[in-house]
């Protein structure tokens, strides 16, 4: 019996102690855990708070500054912008490389800033932008960029100017300083518009010009609007656009005068009816005037007329004519076609002999203020943009890019001239 109770006590105590060593496991493992998580938790908790209160101190004020940091051919016309959203704008400021300052403008609600000007191109700049969030916390953002450079750009010159007026048969035309390879590109980034309503199209002259105008002249008393949204536009390989900019011009009276150097006579009309006849002296059978329709590109009240600038020189290569005060000249062609006052000649050619170099000669007086010649009437009364048309000449018709001149192009054949 003692050999069997000293068993069953061996037993239980054994049981005991395995049942205290797992209930210390148990317990060891439950206090290991939570003393893990808490150690662990604690941790992580610090550091969520610290995160958390450094974000309540961030301004949530997000400024963006155009371009983007670092950019090296950028636009001079949408360049060094800054906006803000959730936030006002409280300090901005934009400086060349020299530190030089570029002039701008907050808006009136302080969301952004722009320069009051078109940047330079081929300029390094820099931008410093400050803003508050509606709880006063401050943010900052900066940029650097630099603008796109002459040789990575092109430009175009226009005609007619911003707020002129002008005659029936002046097309907008647009010359621009590289040679255009994406021709649709570029015309897609241009538009022509009349109050009248006439549909306008673009025709190119080579790679460097394009034209607009409706199917017939203009009609008088409408408004003619260029948009040129060419800002970015890839005109050739690795060249881009730089303008961005809105002209308007006016159409004035429908002035048209008729040139016949048979009868040498030229009838001016005004909305269809005669206003005057003038007796003239056209181009002599050497050196005849072109025919066609011509458009005044220029005037001037005295010019020099010099035969060596188109071409008529003697067998010495001494020019054919030298006039220094050719009185109220109006150019028609960029090859040296006028109508132009002449002082120099007998009074009795004009209206019987052809006798010019093939400009239109008009009765005049030496120093352009004789207001009774036919030549300061036609010149008082002309603007930039009437149309001449020439006839019974004998020579050929004017070349369309000969000054401009696209109105000897049919409708048809001016649309064909259009990338788009």
């Amino acid at each position: 019996m003692e050999k069997r109770v000293m068993t069953v006590s061996k037993r239980r105590r054994g049981l005991a102690v395995a049942s205290a060593l797992l209930g210390g496991v148990m317990m060891l493992s439950a206090c290991s855990s939570d003393g893990g998580d808490t150690s662990s938790n604690g941790g992580d908790t610090s550091q969520a708070k610290a995160d958390e209160a450094a974000a309540k101190k961030a301004s949530v004020a997000d400024i963006k500054i155009t371009p983007k940091d670092g950019s090296d051919n950028a636009s001079i016309n949408n360049s060094g912008i800054v906006t803000v959203s959730k936030g006002t704008l409280t300090d901005v400021e934009v400086t060349t490389a020299d530190g030089t300052a570029v002039a701008g403008a907050l808006s009136a609600d302080k969301t952004s800033w722009k320069p009051d000007a078109q940047l330079e191109r081929s300029t390094s700049y820099k931008v410093a932008a400050e803003a508050k969030d509606s709880e006063g916390r401050v943010a900052h953002e900066n940029a650097s960029f630099t603008t796109v450079s002459p040789s990575n750009s092109f430009i175009g010159t226009f005609t007619p100017d911003n707020g002129t007026t002008v005659g029936v048969g002046m097309p907008v035309s647009i010359n621009f300083d590289k040679a255009i390879t994406d021709k649709a590109d570029v015309q897609k980034g241009i538009t022509v518009t009349s109050s009248s309503g006439q549909e306008v199209v673009g025709h190119w002259f080579g790679a460097n010009r394009i034209d607009f105008r409706p199917d017939d002249y203009w009609q008088e008393g409408s408004t003619v609007t260029l948009k040129l949204a060419l800002d970015g536009v890839e005109g050739a390989d690795g060249v881009y656009g730089v303008q961005q900019k809105t002209v308007s011009f006016k159409i004035g009276r429908n002035q048209i005068s008729y040139v016949d150097a048979k009868t040498k006579q030229m009838k001016v009309t005004q909305d269809g009816k005669t206003v005057k006849t003038i007796p003239i002296s056209a181009g002599a059978p050497d050196n005849k005037t072109y025919e066609g329709i011509m458009v005044m590109s220029e005037k001037f009240k005295e010019t020099r007329m010099n035969g060596t600038t188109v071409g008529f020189t003697d067998d010495d290569g001494k020019a054919e004519y030298d006039i220094k005060d050719v009185p109220h000249a109006i150019r028609l062609t960029n090859s040296g076609t006028f109508v132009h006052g002449n002082y120099w000649g007998a009074k009795s050619i004009f209206g019987s002999v052809n006798t010019s170099h093939g400009c239109v000669g008009l009765s005049d007086t030496k120093g352009a203020n004789d207001s009774s010649t036919p030549g300061y009437w036609f010149y008082t009364n002309s603007i930039v943009g009437d149309v001449v048309v020439v006839k019974n000449t004998g020579d050929k018709t004017v070349a369309p890019d000969n000054g401009l001149n696209g109105w000897n192009l049919s409708w048809a054949d001016w649309k064909a001239g259009s990338a788009v």
